[in-house]
């Protein structure tokens, strides 16, 4: 994959909003579109986007539970089974 194919100025995407469109959602490689030299905006398909999202969200959670254990908030997987138990048991 080569971004500088990907680079586009918005000239382009004002005279070829179609193809670029078409372009994003068959290669589902994204368009960074380009005002005076300058990157501006991303055009991505609707798919790679929500992925993207996804992803991002994944990663978060992840990071949010590793400042937990280092925080010392959370439990063994024996304690969480054990007080499972004794909820189910009750």
């Amino acid at each position: 994959m080569k971004i500088s194919t990907d680079i586009k100025p918005i000239s382009f995407l004002k005279s070829k909003a179609a193809d670029m469109l078409k372009q994003v959602n068959e290669t589902h490689r994204p368009i960074i579109i380009t005002q005076n030299g300058e990157p501006r905006a991303v055009l991505q398909d609707p798919e790679s986007y929500e992925n993207m999202r996804n992803a991002i969200g994944l990663m978060k959670l992840i990071s949010l539970g590793e400042e937990d254990i280092l925080k010392g908030k959370s439990k063994t997987q024996d304690r969480v089974f054990s007080e499972l138990e004794k909820l189910v048991d009750s």
